[in-house]
């Protein structure tokens, strides 16, 4: 098991629809419990793709504790009970709507400590997440709030005009990518099973699990840099005092 001393809260976020959004969600997830981290998974979209996914996940499989964020709380059970983490809990993955509003952008960066933002390669995808990433640092004010920034390429293939096109377009960026997700039928498998992609049994599927290894990785290394940052706002304002 991984030693983290504290909740990483991670949302993907990205207002195109169709994007990866729920592809990135699950496979982090269960990649992460394959580790033997404790794992929550929190459902903004009311089309509740993760929260299908979940519930025909088998009991067999690395746990992973579900928000169905989107609906309100039952009779009885206060929002915050509903949202509320088990003990341990040591990243917590925010599946997010496409198309929301400057307040649910501005609450769900308020609510994250990093930001992952996925993306096709297509003219109309590059042109919405320019927007996306426009309205995250000028409305959520993701800078200004020191939240870390990925950039993960999704259903990537190798010397294509598009593939071409969209490694132009995130040069551009002042945003890493930190991940590009390879254009295979295995993920769609695999979210019709409930597993992650390192989860399946095809052999050839396993190679893909290196791309959520570096992810995992470079998530690692942001728990560390916001854990400095805070140490150094700590001893900013004792200074202050």
């Amino acid at each position: 098991m991984r030693d983290q001393p504290a909740v990483l809260r991670i949302a993907i976020m990205n207002t195109k629809g169709g994007c990866g959004k729920t592809t990135v969600a699950t496979n982090l997830a269960s990649y992460c419990a394959a580790q033997g981290c404790a794992t929550a998974l929190f459902d903004y979209d009311r089309q509740a793709s993760s929260t299908r996914w979940l519930n025909i996940r088998q009991d067999s499989l690395p746990f992973i504790h579900g928000v169905a964020a989107f609906e309100p709380p039952k009779d009885g059970i206060t929002r915050a009970w509903q949202m509320a983490l088990p003990a341990g809990t040591q990243y917590v993955i925010a599946d997010t709507p496409a198309g929301y509003s400057a307040i649910d952008i501005e609450d769900r960066v308020a609510e994250a400590d990093v930001i992952l933002i996925p993306i096709l390669p297509s003219s109309i995808d590059i042109h919405c997440t320019a927007d996306f990433i426009h309205d995250l640092l000028l409305i959520g004010k993701a800078r200004t709030l020191n939240k870390r920034l990925g950039i993960i390429a999704n259903r990537t293939r190798a010397h294509t005009r598009a593939a071409d096109k969209l490694e132009y377009f995130l040069q551009d960026l002042d945003i890493p990518v930190i991940g590009r997700i390879r254009d295979t039928q295995h993920y769609v498998s695999a979210v019709e099973q409930g597993v992650g992609i390192h989860e399946l049994a095809e052999r050839d599927a396993r190679k893909d699990a290196a791309t959520w290894e570096g992810l995992l990785t470079w998530l690692d290394s942001s728990q560390q840099t916001i854990k400095s940052i805070s140490e150094e706002l700590r001893n900013c304002s004792g200074t202050a005092a």
